[in-house]
């Protein structure tokens, strides 16, 4: 849908320039688990994805980085997309990533947390312990501390790369009691909608979660420990905080990033939550959004629901029809959809008054120079 002219566009369209750009880089042993993920190749490949991404997404194609893109069966990382804008709009130096876990570190400048840096990668969420309850607490807590000192004047876009991701969001909504069996996506050209589902009961089950419970909204914080990932513990916490505070959240993402909004929705007061929804905005891809496999509208009507609100869904224009390069035209095709904030970044390019061709092109070129083609 096209940006609306209202107070959070307007914040966008003129406070562009002041945004600043936050990548949680996360890992869980859900990513593991044969035929789950796209991000990689292999369980192995899809270990140095974050890192990889990461570079990719600070130093741009063509360069020489210290991990290479793991193998992909088409397309090329969406990172790509999310460089282009950055380094265009001028924004790279407003760009911050965070690593809150992963097993090989990015070759460029982050940030880790004190205290958390060696937690390592999440436990596959089958297992009903996904993290340890103290490592929630203090993740939550400490995106609380980062939210509550965000300037408001200066928008956050917020943007994630974590393998298996998608499994870890729809089992962090099924806890919280969102019907979202079928409506997430993924990485791979066919949702694997029947092995998601599997693992988020067997995890379900291991942690004794009864469907009275559900059905009442459990603990976010046990949900979390029992289903989730580092990633949105910490962005709950984050974007929650920033938003009270009166800060445009743009969360950059489909599935994942609803999987945020709805801890975010649940961790706040009835009485804050029509404002956090107001000011949190999930944005995506086209390729998201159309996905026959999935449906990121109608997920964030049934979050809209449990929390009473409404939340919005902005989808950028960016396509790649008319591309000379062929991993681009992959995207067209579903091999590729989202991540590492691509869609998030690409409406903000719309916002900053750029035309959507004119990224393509800008892509094209950049998917040239990556790829030698």
């Amino acid at each position: 849908m096209a940006p609306d002219s209202d107070s959070w566009t307007q914040a966008l369209e003129q406070g562009w320039r002041r945004s600043r750009t936050l990548l949680l880089l996360a890992a869980t042993d859900t990513a593991a688990v044969p035929g789950i993920s796209a991000a990689g190749a292999s369980p192995q490949a899809r270990l140095g994805t974050a890192a990889a991404d990461a570079e990719l997404l600070l130093l741009g194609p063509g360069g020489r980085r210290c991990h290479a893109l793991p193998p992909l069966p088409a397309g090329v990382s969406p990172a790509l997309i999310s460089h282009v804008v950055l380094s265009q709009l001028g924004l790279l130096e407003r760009t911050r990533v965070l690593d809150l876990g992963c097993a090989i570190a990015a070759a460029v400048p982050h940030l880790r947390l004190p205290g958390l840096e060696s937690a390592g990668p999440a436990r596959c969420l089958s297992t009903g312990r996904a993290l340890a309850p103290a490592r929630v607490a203090a993740l939550v807590q400490r995106g609380s501390a980062w939210g509550r000192r965000w300037d408001p004047a200066e928008p956050l876009l917020l943007a994630e790369c974590v393998p298996g991701g998608t499994t870890t969001a729809l089992g962090v909504l099924e806890g919280l009691g969102v019907a979202a069996a079928g409506l997430v996506s993924g990485s791979l050209r066919q949702p694997a909608h029947g092995l998601k589902s599997a693992l988020v009961a067997q995890g379900l089950a291991a942690a004794g979660f009864e469907a009275a419970e559900l059905a009442a909204v459990a603990d976010p914080l046990s949900v979390l420990a029992a289903l989730g990932d580092p990633m949105q513990a910490f962005a709950a916490g984050l974007v929650g905080a920033a938003a009270a505070r009166g800060a445009p959240v743009l969360l950059a993402g489909g599935s994942q990033m609803a999987a945020v909004l709805a801890l975010a929705l649940a961790l706040a007061e009835p009485g804050q939550r029509p404002a956090l929804a107001d000011r949190l905005v999930v944005a995506t891809t086209a390729w998201v959004a159309e996905e026959a496999g999935s449906n990121l509208a109608l997920l964030l009507e049934r979050i809209g629901a449990r929390w009473q609100v409404r939340p919005r869904l902005e989808v950028a224009a960016l396509r790649f029809h008319g591309c000379s390069s062929a991993a681009l035209r992959d995207y067209e095709r579903g091999y590729v959809k989202e991540g590492v904030g691509a869609g998030g970044l690409a409406l903000l390019w719309q916002l900053a008054g750029r035309q959507p061709g004119a990224l393509a092109e800008a892509c094209d070129a950049a998917c040239r120079l990556e790829l030698g083609a």
